[in-house]
């Protein structure tokens, strides 16, 4: 099996076998030589379905968007990925409205004003292939995060569900524990994002969430 560029919660690059569920967009990131040298290019980040209209896209093709892999929603949105409004229509606009309502706006949030937004939210001023210690995260209370974000601790991702909390692993999320109550977190997820799943948008999570329950 090739090796593929996954996606970690924090937005870094990382070459492993494992697919994931979506893949996503973020510019080129080779070379002309198809080597990886950049980690991101452009505000565009969107997370797509891997298979649409038998379209192909080469891996590390020079010129084109270098596509990246996920594991889930979960992921993607946390890494500051939106859904594709094209292969994940459907999606896309659950996620415009849940954020609509989110931001008590009077009309739909423009896919250029999720992606300028989200753009703000991701990282801090920085360069490299390495951008995770520049990720922003921001703190609340465990109880006002909803399901399907993921917050940090002790340096490690953990997806917030209804009752538990799991970390976060290439093959899927692991070492489920009781959700707790009455603290402050520091949220990776950016807050556009967290606006959404706290006002309807589902994600559409990992099998590993399944095996779980």
């Amino acid at each position: 099996m090739p090796r593929r560029n996954r996606v970690d919660p924090f937005g870094d690059l990382h070459a492993v076998s494992e697919r994931g569920m979506f893949t996503g967009n973020r510019g080129c990131l080779v070379d002309d030589n198809g080597r990886l040298v950049r980690h991101h290019r452009g505000s565009l980040w969107i997370t797509c379905v891997t298979s649409y209209r038998d379209w192909k896209s080469p891996l590390d093709g020079p010129g084109r968007w270098t596509p990246l892999f996920f594991l889930d929603d979960a992921v993607a949105l946390a890494a500051g990925h939106r859904p594709c409004a094209l292969c994940r229509r459907d999606d896309y606009l659950s996620y415009q409205q849940a954020l609509t309502i989110g931001l008590d706006a009077d009309r739909p949030v423009r896919a250029t004003e999720q992606n300028r937004r989200l753009a703000a939210e991701r990282l801090t001023r920085g360069r490299g292939l390495e951008r995770a210690p520049d990720r922003k995260t921001w703190s609340a209370d465990i109880a006002a995060v909803p399901e399907g974000a993921v917050i940090v601790e002790a340096g490690t991702p953990v997806l917030v569900l209804a009752d538990r909390l799991m970390e976060f692993d290439f093959a899927g999320w692991r070492s489920p524990r009781a959700r707790p109550d009455g603290r402050r977190v520091n949220v990776l997820t950016p807050p556009t994002s967290v606006a959404a799943l706290s006002h309807g948008f589902v994600p559409r999570f990992h099998e590993s969430i399944v095996d779980e329950d």
